[in-house]
């Protein structure tokens, strides 16, 4: 829910989630910057009637945001039994299985903490109310697996550098990694963040990323827009660092940069040498640089990661150092300050000609909530949201923040846009690093006695890259031939491979022929199986 409190939840919620009113100023001075195209974006808006998709996409990520962080999605409070807990994990899983998403992306470390028996950092106050307490269980491992079990891509989502949101030290544990290295944290704004411009800490947090990394089964490693900490009032004290370990660099902030390029690289070696198949990407706001800072920004006046995270985000995505990259535009059609109509298109034109994919974060907070303007009290605004990315080739999906919104879900606005735009599943998105490797083999079909059930064998040829994630099914109403399409519009089910034996077909579909393929933990799909005709129900 977009309450103040979400101000250190991750995905910001806000123009400038820190920065609303230096955002408001800008726009007040707009004579000296570009000129939002805000009635362009009215224009448009009015063009995108949300209309149900004529065709679906065979690949798309439908993602959905986990955060644990003050408690936001799971666990819903601390200090919760295990078997509650677990209760809980599954009963949202199911929720947004259910609504067409494909794929979870789960808060693992908010705060300098680990939600799994982490050899470097203590167990999350979220989970047990207490910083450091065994719960006695493992979270990490119980949700990757629920997760797969239901067909689910399991992102781990990790924050690097926050510690606290809170100022005081002394309130961490004494064996926190940042009270035993005293001169890694510092505070700012209120909260306790690591230095970015150590190397020693830099090593550390990739540590204890890989920790996770090696021991679980992820499909991939995230991160969201919280590098350096936004801006406040006063400069991030990193003087001494900087003095230490400026490498040449005359330009602080050109170094910041620098040092957040570096861990992104780094990162991404290790991912690459450790767990090649898994996506690594970054969800950071959506605002690269307005134009009037650089020729190549968007026409916005919004905060600019490049300048206030130190993130040159555009860069990274150009430079093929992550595999995704999803800006949270979390703006409505027409935001004079940061317009979803001029940003859509635009990362979709930094993405153009690369191999990093383009998804983009949109917010499931601001539907229907108290005091917010007019468009996002229309159920059908994420809906046109959808339809606009329907025109952009390079978008391949999108992310909602969060979960618990989708559930509450005030007005209606998810259950429409996934009427208007999720009608059949969908496959998760293929790496292009990844498209050329050897796909799986097609299952075998089995008919049951009555002839009114599928009995599905995996391929015996499957290895250990590329074992049954899911099978596809699809369903066609004459006989398809010996090969038949692997259709998107035919695409009837996707059934997870780790508890899929037998699967009876709906009633109302007498006499349809069903042909499978396997998708494996990549999303490459195998050719089809020999087609098979069922009775019906």
């Amino acid at each position: 829910m977009d309450l103040p409190r979400l101000r250190s939840a991750g995905p910001s919620l806000s123009p400038s989630r820190r920065t609303v009113l230096a955002g408001l100023g800008a726009a007040i001075t707009t004579a000296a910057g570009a000129r939002p195209a805000g009635a362009a974006a009215v224009r448009h808006r009015e063009a995108l009637a949300p209309e149900p998709a004529p065709a679906t996409a065979k690949r798309q990520l439908r993602g959905v945001w986990i955060a644990s962080l003050d408690n936001i999605d799971w666990p819903r409070r601390r200090a919760l039994s295990a078997e509650q807990c677990r209760a809980d994990f599954v009963a949202l899983l199911d929720d947004v299985r259910a609504i067409g998403f494909n794929a979870v992306f789960v808060q693992v470390r908010p705060t300098a903490d680990a939600l799994w028996p982490s050899p470097f950092e203590p167990w999350s106050q979220w989970l047990t109310g207490t910083q450091g307490q065994d719960p006695g269980w493992d979270p990490l491992g119980f949700m990757v697996r629920a997760s797969h079990e239901r067909g689910l891509a399991f992102h781990a989502w990790f924050n690097p550098f926050r510690v606290a949101i809170q100022p005081d030290p002394a309130e961490l544990i004494p064996s926190h990694p940042a009270r035993r290295n005293p001169g890694w944290a510092v505070v700012y704004n209120g909260e306790i963040y690591y230095n970015p411009g150590l190397p020693a800490v830099r090593d550390f947090v990739q540590q204890a990323i890989m920790d996770a990394v090696t021991r679980y089964d992820l499909d991939g490693v995230h991160f969201d827009d919280y590098f350096y900490p936004y801006p406040g009032r006063h400069d991030f004290p990193d003087t001494a660092a900087f003095a230490a370990h400026g490498r040449g660099f005359t330009d602080r902030h050109a170094w910041r940069r620098d040092n957040i390029d570096l861990m992104v690289q780094q990162l991404q070696g290790l991912l690459r040498d450790t767990r090649p198949e898994a996506a690594y990407g970054v969800s950071p706001f959506g605002v690269w640089r307005n134009r009037r800072s650089d020729p190549r920004g968007s026409a916005t006046l919004a905060s600019q990661s490049y300048d206030d995270q130190y993130c040159d985000t555009r860069g990274w995505a150009r430079n093929g150092w992550v595999d995704y990259i999803a800006p949270q535009l979390y703006w409505y059609l027409g935001f004079g300050i940061a317009d979803y109509a001029i940003l859509a298109p635009w990362w979709a034109e930094q993405t153009a000609g690369t191999d990093t994919q383009l998804w983009i974060g949109q917010s499931a907070s601001r539907p229907g909530a108290p005091g917010r303007p007019a468009p996002w009290q229309d159920p059908a605004e994420l809906s046109r949201h959808l339809a606009l990315n329907a025109t952009l080739p390079a978008i391949g999906g999108d992310l909602f923040f969060s979960a618990r919104s989708v559930q509450l879900d005030r007005i209606g606005a998810i259950r429409r846009l996934a009427a208007d735009h999720w009608q059949r599943p969908a496959l998760g998105p293929l790496l292009p690093r990844l498209a050329h490797a050897a796909a799986p083999g097609p299952p075998t079909l089995w008919p049951t006695a009555d002839l009114r059930t599928l009995r599905i064998e995996p391929c015996g040829r499957s290895g250990r890259h590329n074992r049954p994630f899911q099978y596809g099914l699809y369903r066609y109403d004459s006989n398809p031939g010996l090969v038949p399409p692997a259709d998107p519009a035919q695409l009837a089910v996707l059934l997870p491979a780790l508890t899929t034996d037998y699967h009876r077909p709906p009633p109302g579909t007498p006499g349809a022929w069903y042909a499978a393929t396997t998708v494996d933990r990549a999303g490459r799909e195998s050719a089809t199986s020999t087609p098979l005709r069922l009775l019906g129900t």
